[in-house]
């Protein structure tokens, strides 16, 4: 094994340096990686008891509302209030596809006059509603709930072929609906959000921004996607649809920009006080070490392209 008094003795090979380096990272880092590990064994541990209690809890939460329901049987009335205020209660995510094919399903069974659309419009823009704004309004989550929503839909349509484009007209009615309503109740809470609130807002500011501008192609995106996963016949008309849903989706650009605009207005002058700290912060260690990574990742390239142009011109000299 090299010592240390090597280093400067002789010109070392790359893999001489190597152990040399990992040999005393290794010995002087040895107290601090096994506090790591104990510690990421400890969030590993904290994870799944959080994911059990979740569990738990949305598991309680069934209980109560079942019990609720059962007493409730007599009243109609108050019934249906219970059902709405389970729905905006129970975390839908986990049950997205489970809740949107039952719910399909049911509009389908109760069909007395061949009328099924406004059932599902309305109760897939309730769905997508409540879905979305339990949660972060990013474009990977958005994305998601709508993809499972309308995988769902496709499913049932599939199955129910003399209902399909009926079931997926209302689907995407319905999600754009659950949208709009999303991102107008974003809009109006921009208002009244916490300091706590606009501290994460503001770390995500220029996505949030990003992703509000685009939610049409979002969403058009959306439907494309699940179009080319799908049988010949349900391609067709969710690319009929979709097209003759351009001009509805005007309103949805029209809140999207809107809501845009507002928090511009709001929290754009504390978005570039984030960025002023952003630069004082470059003068931090870290950055300063960064910058020296930078410098020195170039120098170990520029090195390897000289040594391959030297051994391409010399293999070219030798022919």
């Amino acid at each position: 094994m090299k010592k240390l008094e090597d280093l400067n003795k002789k010109e070392l090979s790359l893999d001489e340096m190597n152990e040399i380096v990992m040999n005393l990272i290794q010995t002087q880092t040895a107290s601090l990686e096994t506090e790591v590990e104990d510690l990421l064994k400890q969030k590993e541990l904290i994870e799944r008891a959080l994911e059990k209690k979740s569990e738990k809890l949305q598991e309680k939460k069934y209980e109560i509302f079942n019990t609720l329901e059962e007493q409730l049987q007599e009243n109609p009335s108050n019934l249906i209030k219970l059902h709405q205020i389970k729905l905006q209660t129970i975390d839908l995510y986990d049950i997205l596809s489970e809740t949107v094919e039952s719910a399909i399903i049911t509009a389908l069974e109760k069909d007395r006059d061949g009328e099924i659309n406004e059932p599902i419009q309305e109760v897939i823009k309730e769905i997508s509603f409540e879905s979305i704004k339990q949660g972060s309004l990013n474009t990977i989550r958005v994305r998601k709930i709508l993809s499972t929503i309308l995988a769902t839909a496709i499913d049932i349509a599939e199955a129910t072929p003399n209902q399909a484009e009926t079931i997926l007209k209302a689907t995407l009615k319905g999600m754009r609906a659950g949208l709009i309503q999303s991102i107008d109740r974003f809009k109006k809470r921009l208002a009244y959000m916490p300091v706590e609130a606009k501290h994460i807002l503001i770390e995500d500011y220029d996505t949030i921004i990003e992703d509000l501008n685009q939610t049409d192609t979002l969403f058009a995106q959306v439907v494309l996607t699940q179009a080319s996963q799908s049988s010949q016949t349900i391609r067709t008309m969710l690319l009929d649809i979709n097209n003759d849903m351009k001009y509805d989706l005007q309103e949805l650009v029209h809140i999207s920009k809107e809501t845009a605009e507002v928090m511009k207005k709001r929290f754009s002058s504390i978005a570039k006080l984030a960025v002023k700290k952003a630069d004082s912060a470059l003068k931090s260690p870290k950055a300063k070490e960064a910058k020296r990574m930078g410098a020195q990742a170039f120098s170990v390239a520029k090195t390897a392209l000289g040594t391959a142009l030297k051994s391409a011109k010399d293999a070219m000299d030798k022919k």
